[in-house]
């Protein structure tokens, strides 16, 4: 086997930045996702100035999902990050999946972050 899954993920997740740096230019929010075997998170970051604007993660008790990593878990984490962002002003972003593929828990929290208004 001559790439294992971790050389893959990292080729995937440098490949998904390069199409997003030229594409925004330093101009939009980056919602950026980290899913793990255990939990699952979201960052709003703000890329010109580098600091993080809004987060959500299902390590956090008031989302009541704490150490869950289901469709259900990503769901309410991606309708926090929607909430913050508004209280942030943020209207819209781009949508950085890292080197995990645009399907199951990813998909959910995206689509639950558009539905809680956030442009994706």
């Amino acid at each position: 086997m001559a790439n294992s899954k971790r050389t893959l993920f990292l080729k995937r997740r440098l490949r998904v930045r390069n199409k997003l740096r030229k594409v925004n230019g330093d101009r939009k929010m980056r919602l950026s996702v980290h899913r793990s075997n255990k939990n699952i998170s979201a960052q709003l970051i703000d890329d010109r100035n580098g600091v993080t604007v809004a987060s959500a993660s299902t390590l956090e008790k008031d989302l009541g999902v704490i150490g869950k990593n289901n469709i259900e878990a990503a769901t309410k984490v991606g309708a926090a990050i929607a909430e913050r962002a508004k209280k942030a002003g943020v209207s819209e972003a781009y949508f950085d999946r890292g080197g995990f593929l645009f399907h199951g828990k990813v998909k959910a929290l995206a689509e639950a972050a558009r539905e809680g208004g956030l442009s994706v």
